[in-house]
Order: C-alpha cells, then sequence, then structure tokens
C-alpha cells in the first residue's frame, strides 16, 4: 500500500499563481483612472452648478449616480485585471465598499455641502452658497449651546440607569420566586415606542389638570404638580420617562453577562469569607466590566439621539429647559425651514459624537485594564 505525504497532497491542492501580462494591468489601470477622472469630472461640474459657479451643469444629482455606477464597474474590471485572480477575490468585498461609500461617506460629504448653503425653503431665492456663516452662526446661537448643556446632563444620567439597571439584573440572577415573571414584567417598557411612552405617561399620567400622578402629588401635599412647568422637574422628568424605557435594555444585556459568569469564582469567594458587597467589589463588579462598558457606550450612543420624548412632551420647553441637540435641530428644521443651517447644527454635532466617543472608548480601555 503507497502512503501519499501530506506535503506532495498540499502541492496538488495549491494553485499556481496566475501571471499577468504587463499590456493588461497597464490597461486595466488606464481603464480605472479614466473612470475615476470621468466620475470626478461629473461630481466637480454639478458642484459648481449647484453652488451657482457656473450655468453649465445638470438639473438633479442623477447623472453623478450614473457616472458612480459606471466608475464601480470600471474600478472592479480593472481590479481583475491587474490584481488577476486576487482580484477576483477583491470583488465579494467591492458591494459592501460601495454600499458604505454610498449610504454613509457621500451623504456626509453632501451634508457638509448642505451646510454651507443658504437654504431657507420660505425663501424665493433657493439655495446659494454662503461659506462659513452657518458655522459662525451657529457659534453665536445661544439655544443651540443650551441644548448642548442639556446633553451632559442626559448623558450624566446614564450612570444612574446603569446602577438601577445592574441592581435589577442582580435581583434577577437570584434565586427568588416568580423570577421569570419578574423578567417579563421588567421588560415590558422596551417594547414600548417612547413616541407612545411620552403619550401615554407625559400627556396623560403626568397631565397637570387630570393626571393621576398629578393628582397623586396633590394628596400628598404638592400645591402645584406642574411636572413639566419648572425647569429641572421637566428636565427630571423627561429622564424618568426615557430611562423607563431604557433601563430594561441595559438590563437584559447585564443579566446576560452574570448568567455567563463562573460559578465557581463566586463560590470560591464565599469560601474564603467574602461578604456580599465584598464579592461584588472584587470579583463580580470586575468580571462585568466588558459587558458594563459596551452596554454604557451603546446606550451614550442612544442617548446622544434623545428626540422623540422631548419633542411630543415639552417641545423643548419652558424656555429649553428640556432640549436637546436632536430636538432643538428638529424644530430648526420645521418651524425657521431653514435647510443649509439645521444641517449645519447636524455636523457639527456628528463631529463632536465622534470626538467624545473616541474619548471616551480610549479612556474606558484604559480603565477596564487598569482595574482587570
Amino acid at each position: 500500500m503507497q502512503n501519499s505525504s501530506p506535503v506532495a497532497d498540499d502541492r496538488h491542492h495549491k494553485l499556481a499563481p496566475q501571471r499577468v501580462l504587463v499590456s493588461r494591468k497597464n490597461a486595466g489601470r488606464a481603464l480605472v483612472v479614466l473612470a475615476s477622472a470621468g466620475f470626478l469630472l461629473v461630481l466637480l461640474i454639478q458642484i459648481l452648478h449647484s453652488i451657482g459657479a457656473t450655468t453649465a451643469g445638470y438639473t438633479d444629482w442623477r447623472p453623478v449616480l450614473y457616472a458612480y455606477l459606471v466608475w464601480a464597474i470600471a474600478f472592479g474590471i480593472g481590479q481583475v485585471m491587474v490584481r488577476g485572480e486576487r482580484g477576483q477575490r477583491a470583488l465579494f468585498l467591492f458591494p459592501a465598499v460601495l454600499f458604505t461609500v454610498a449610504v454613509v461617506i457621500f451623504p456626509t460629504l453632501f451634508g457638509i455641502y448642505i451646510a454651507s448653503l443658504d437654504w431657507n425653503l420660505s425663501s424665493f431665492e433657493g439655495p446659494h452658497f454662503n461659506g462659513l456663516n452657518n458655522l459662525i452662526g451657529l457659534f453665536h446661537d445661544d439655544y443651540y449651546w443650551n441644548a448642548l448643556r442639556n446633553m451632559i446632563f442626559y448623558t450624566l444620567a446614564v450612570l444612574g440607569e446603569y446602577a438601577i439597571a445592574f441592581g435589577l439584573a442582580l435581583l434577577l440572577n437570584a434565586e427568588i420566586r416568580a423570577r421569570r415573571m419578574f423578567r417579563v414584567v421588567f421588560l415590558l417598557p422596551l417594547m414600548l415606542s417612547p413616541v407612545a411612552v411620552s403619550w401615554m405617561i407625559g400627556k396623560s399620567l403626568m397631565e397637570y389638570r387630570f393626571g393621576p400622578a398629578a393628582t397623586l402629588a396633590r394628596d400628598l401635599g404638592w400645591d402645584n404638580p406642574a411636572f413639566f412647568a419648572f425647569p429641572w422637574v421637566a428636565r427630571l422628568s423627561i429622564e424618568a420617562m426615557d430611562a423607563w424605557v431604557s433601563i430594561p435594555f441595559i438590563m437584559i444585556m447585564l443579566l446576560a453577562g452574570l448568567q455567563a459568569m463562573p460559578k465557581e469564582v463566586l463560590e470560591a469567594a464565599k469560601v474564603d469569607g467574602a461578604s456580599g458587597w465584598q464579592s461584588f467589589w472584587h470579583v463580580t463588579f470586575p468580571l462585568m466590566l466588558p459587558v458594563s462598558v459596551t452596554v454604557l457606550i451603546i446606550r451614550i450612543i442612544f442617548k446622544l439621539k434623545l428626540a422623540d420624548i422631548v419633542i411630543n412632551v415639552t417641545a423643548g420647553g419652558p424656555g429649553g429647559a428640556t432640549d436637546t441637540v436632536s430636538s432643538f435641530i428638529y424644530r430648526v428644521y420645521r418651524d425657521r425651514s431653514n435647510v443649509g443651517y439645521g444641517t449645519a447644527l447636524a455636523m457639527f454635532y456628528l463631529l463632536m459624537i465622534i470626538a467624545f466617543l473616541t474619548v471616551l472608548l480610549r479612556l474606558s480601555k484604559r480603565w477596564t485594564q487598569k482595574v482587570a
């Protein structure tokens, strides 16, 4: 019986690298260069036409889309011609790259372009280029900076939501009666839409005249139970509604992390004589740090988009006390019909979010490594 060595088998399965002719490579590079130059030319003509720098151009951005599709096809063919088999493998990733460019990068660049326009829908003049005037006006907009200050409060409130959710997760992870029923009950707010919660609680339960919460507050001695008439009370009320919807999400993530923890570690801590608090602080909490950091960052991202509850309940009042950046930008679009300025506010907020999350991720990574 003849034995075949693994080395010989591997040689049979290996494919010989394809040699790409120099002329084919040059043709592929020329195709990519020509397609890129054509796409950039069409894009430049449309941008110059849109800002009024030239009369030559197109009535809409559809030719730019067609040029982008032609460039994508030419780029894919060029990659195969230049790289051979490696280019064919790269084509499997190419649709995802094109999709990212189409729905993320291009809309962002287009938003920056709109942010440089003086575009008010209530004006008969139409959009026209105004440079950095929207950005300059942003720095002098007290209402916008007030909304940013409110966002600091709402973001810091995530820590309180995390503490409550962690307590509930520990409770539901313990051996208590009707544990499964409590898990379902605590998850019910997560199944509701924030818009439904704003009407069900903000407009009904907390209504000043006939709401059950206001009636109960009067019975307890609060003469004027107006939950949305005083700045700090209104801000806390908005946070309470948003927390009621969001705490179940944090709780279920932490509960999953608690159930995945090795039981031997906790049992060893009990054998060593550690109390409940010592076991939590020195064992449970450090082991839960990766889950905690992940859920906090996700929750902060969702908190930075808070708008629907504010818009439906207070519309930013009283006096902008409950305003968020998203709700303020919404009113700039709706009430002022100022597309250019509203887009400038949104793009500036996006840059702040990117910078904030970058710093937060780095600090959380260092802190996690230090504690662990």
